[in-house]
């Protein structure tokens, strides 16, 4: 994808070169070869022409011309091979007679990958291919619906005049309709099929062919709500399979919403709302087993409360939350007046999705006449599926304890009641979440305490319990994990979680099963034991100003001391938390909120704290895990990603811990850390692990360079610090094997060149180490550097001396590098140099048969300032 946008630029570049000067032959040379790369042959050929004709007698143009003959020839070839192919392996996958299973997986397979190239999908299309699609399609066959719609794919990505005319064959009611059948697969594709299709028509070509594709392209928005109306009316219809209403809701979450607050244009979000936000509460209150409930997973609610708070979060004014809010009461009242106990059931499970969702929503409806009254009662139900519906509604208004004074003054007492006197298991682990939520109200500080000495403790236990008896299912032992996540604010218990191993391995076995909704927990659990949420040192003269004012002062708890954390990381580690991690980073699910990303990325930055722990996190998949956390979700989760990921690369070797292509995936996150806003540590971590990729290759300091981090790493050299100016000296310092850096040193109006003299001279050894190597490099290979070393500066003279008389070999040998570089570029600077102290130090380092390697770069200066004439030949000098 890279390559293709560096072709498509060079393009642009030479265009822009022609249209100033159509004779240029360079630029239409270069044009020809980027067109040839971008498969344009005709457009290639045409320009080579032209260079053929302005410069008849260029064998360098005739030779190009006619291995571009030769190429479009074989293309003809390959592409009327191609035709018949295709009309094969749909006569193959068509036949009702048939048989062989084996060749009609294989002509599905080769369908699927001509597809997905270009010329491939084109040839496809126009030969009938669509409607032949539609014939596999229309088998009702899992695999030859497979084979059409991973096709189909291939077909629409990034081209938008062909996915609108698939859309107009196929049609939105039938693509729909695949999206909710029962097979998971299948509908699986379908989901990913539309996510393609609405990814075309959103953001047009992508591709090199947008000038003669746009001029038969017509608006595309009717296309996208026709669809988005499908997939909301698929919600709220009783025959869709229930992962087929999950693949909806997923897709609503990812292309409704806008991507970014910069986007203006938020009209996507409000028609969803006008048009289907009460289809979405269809989802979010479904009560399981009663009698015409629609088919959920155990994703459902969640994922609709994340599509609801998506859709809040994207409103842009009073006016436009107000109209959610009344939708969102209306809804609610339309199910608790008139319907009786069914009704209340529903009008309660809608309030549990709003407050798991947009958390202003769901406070307003559990404001509503009668709401709370209701859920009271419901608590002390006979009927076990009631009861839980009434917990749990309740477990989520007690998250917002602050703002429900009713419930944290009546809800202890009633949770206690149904925890102590349930016969239920399912009630009993949900009352104590309930609990768990209404005393953790302190957070970390050990001094505010909800409950009794040791009431924690065993709530905890109990939720131990409960998290690793395998006979109780997936679904309520993830209430155990909810509990954990309030419980482990508590030091105390932090200590004894890590200490019971199949606890852990049990919540890690969770957070890896079908039930995405436990995601959350884990990743709070976690983010207490390894203490990785933010925690600032108070000041001492606000401490004395609470104390004198009779203030309340938090207090660390002692067991959330360094080395306390360190073991209970330890032990995290030895469990297998690793691979949990990277388990639930690659769900595609709903759940694994930015939020929830943020809370990984800490966890992640928390083990790999020590540099000892680095091999291990890398082995059981973090390196890999992290990438995709530092490129997505909140800031701060993104950051704590990228400082994680330069952790890693600072102390292994980065071509290990990021095989083959992901090594060129880190460079993004990395440069992200040395932005201003970020902290010193971070800009230092950021630096120091991009001096270690610098060194690796050119192509990894190409990537640098493309990421515009020079300007940034220069800016750092100037810095105050002398650990983070080190740092951008010596990233620099690798940077500089690439011609484009060396480029910027040979600039007359910079004073990049005489930072790296006077840092050469600097008291910092590791400094000047980094700036003469530079100085050695340039100076090798760029004359002109040697010219303007005795411009930049008056000391130029005493700061090589001092490299040279140095007590570090390495300093005299980069010194005597120098030295030697600049006698043999310019006479006149020889002249200065051996008119000074140098010709004498020069003449002792030759001497000193204890260092090889800068008695040789003297002997060469001094060879040169006799070959100069500058100085006599000494007769005793080998």
């Amino acid at each position: 994808m890279e390559e293709a946008e560096d072709y498509a630029k060079a393009e642009a570049d030479a265009s822009k070169a022609i249209e100033a000067d159509g004779r240029d032959m360079k630029a239409l040379f270069r044009r020809s070869q980027a067109l040839q790369k971008l498969g344009r042959l005709d457009q290639a050929v045409s320009d080579l022409q032209r260079c053929v004709s302005l410069e008849p007698k260029n064998k360098a143009f005739q030779e190009a011309l006619r291995a571009l003959g030769s190429s479009m020839h074989e293309k003809m070839k390959t592409m009327s091979c191609t035709d018949s192919k295709v009309a094969q392996m749909f006569q193959i996958l068509l036949d009702p007679e048939e048989k062989d299973a084996d060749k009609k997986q294989k002509a599905a397979q080769n369908l699927i990958v001509l597809a997905r190239e270009e010329a491939g999908a084109e040839k496809i299309f126009q030969s009938d291919g669509v409607r032949l699609l539609t014939q596999l399609l229309n088998t009702v066959k899992a695999d030859l619906m497979l084979a059409a719609l991973r096709t189909l794919v291939g077909l629409c990505s990034g081209h938008r005049s062909r996915t609108m005319a698939i859309l107009a064959e196929l049609g939105a009611p039938r693509l729909s309709a695949v999206l909710g059948v029962e097979h998971e697969q299948v509908s699986l594709a379908a989901c990913n099929l539309l996510h393609v299709m609405f990814d075309s028509l959103k953001e047009g070509l992508q591709k090199d062919f947008r000038g003669k594709e746009d001029a038969v392209v017509l608006d595309s928005s009717k296309d996208l709500k026709l669809l988005i109306k499908h997939l909301l009316e698929l919600l709220a219809l009783e025959g869709a399979s229930a992962h087929g209403r999950d693949n909806a809701l997923n897709l609503l979450i990812k292309v409704v919403p806008r991507k970014s607050p910069k986007e203006t244009n938020n009209s996507m979000s409000l028609w969803v709302i006008d048009q289907g936000l009460k289809k979405i509460l269809e989802v979010g209150s479904t009560v399981c087993g009663t009698p015409g409930s629609l088919p959920v997973t155990e994703n459902s609610r969640m994922s609709a409360s994340v599509l609801l708070s998506k859709l809040y979060d994207d409103l842009k004014c009073d006016a436009e939350r107000e109209n959610f809010h009344h939708l969102c009461e209306d809804y609610v009242r339309s199910w608790f007046e008139g319907h009786e106990l069914a009704g209340k059931l529903r009008a309660i499970q809608t309030v549990s999705c709003l407050l798991q969702g947009p958390l202003d929503a769901g406070n307003r409806v559990l404001e509503l006449e009668g709401i709370m009254d209701s859920v009271l009662s419901l608590c002390a139900s006979v009927c076990e599926a009631h009861q839980l519906v009434a917990v749990e509604a309740l477990i989520h208004a007690a998250d917002k304890a602050k703002r429900a004074s009713f419930i944290t003054a009546n809800g202890v007492s009633l949770l206690k009641e149904i925890y102590k006197h349930s016969e239920r298991d399912s009630i009993r682990i949900r009352a104590l979440v309930g609990l768990c939520k209404l005393g953790s109200a302190g957070g970390t500080d050990f001094s505010m305490k909800q409950f009794a000495e040791g009431s924690t403790m065993k709530l905890a236990k109990q939720c131990r319990k409960w998290l690793c008896n395998e006979t109780i299912d997936v679904g309520t032992r993830r209430w155990a994990v909810e509990g954990l996540a309030y419980l482990t604010f508590d030091a105390d218990v932090k200590e004894e979680f890590v200490e019971d191993k199949a606890a852990m391995q049990a919540m890690f076995y969770l957070a890896k099963s079908e039930d995405r909704s436990v995601l959350y927990a884990v990743a709070s659990t976690l983010v207490n034991c390894t203490n990785s949420y933010d925690h600032e040192e108070p000041d001492p003269q606000m401490l004395e100003l609470a104390k004198y004012a009779k203030q309340h002062i938090p207090e660390q708890h002692p067991k959330d001391k360094p080395d306390f954390v360190k073991r209970r990381v330890r032990k995290l580690l030895t469990a297998g938390v690793v691979s949990a991690l990277a388990c639930m980073v690659k769900s595609e699910n709903p759940a694994l909120t930015n939020s929830c990303r943020e809370l990984i990325s800490r966890v992640f930055l928390a083990l790999v704290e020590e540099a000892e722990d680095r091999g291990g996190v890398v082995a059981q998949g973090g390196g890999k895990a992290l990438i995709p956390l530092s490129l997505e979700g909140t800031e701060v989760g993104q950051t704590k990603a990228a400082q994680a990921l330069a952790k890693i690369t600072i102390t292994s070797n980065p071509e290990m811990a990021f095989p083959g292509e992901r090594i060129y995936e880190v460079v993004r996150p990395l440069v992200s850390l040395l932005h201003l806003q970020r902290t010193g540590l971070e800009n230092f971590e950021g630096l120091m692990a991009l001096t270690n990729l610098a060194g690796i290759s050119e192509r990894l300091r190409q990537k640098i360079l493309k990421e515009k981090a020079v300007p940034m790493i220069e800016g750092y050299m100037f810095e105050e610090h002398e650990l983070i100016r080190l740092a951008a000296t010596e990233c620099m310092c690798n940077m500089a094997m690439s011609k484009e850096v060396q480029e910027l040193f040979l600039a007359e109006d910079s004073d990049r060149l005489k930072l790296m003299v006077l840092y050469s001279g600097e008291e910092d050894e590791r400094l000047r180490r980094a700036a003469s190597g530079t100085l050695a490099m340039l100076t090798a290979l760029h004359p002109a550097i040697c010219k303007r070393i005795p411009q930049v500066t008056v000391h130029w003279l005493e700061i090589l001396q001092a490299l040279l008389l140095s007590p570090s070999t390495e300093l005299q040998h980069r010194g005597a590098v120098v030295v030697m570089n600049m006698m043999a570029a310019e006479r006149e600077v020889a002249e200065q140099l051996m008119a000074s102290e140098m010709l004498e130090i020069l003449s002792v380092l030759a001497k000193d048969k204890d260092k090889p390697r800068v008695a040789q770069a003297a002997k060469e200066s001094l060879a040169q300032a006799v070959a100069s004439g500058l100085i006599k030949p000494n007769p005793s000098q080998d």
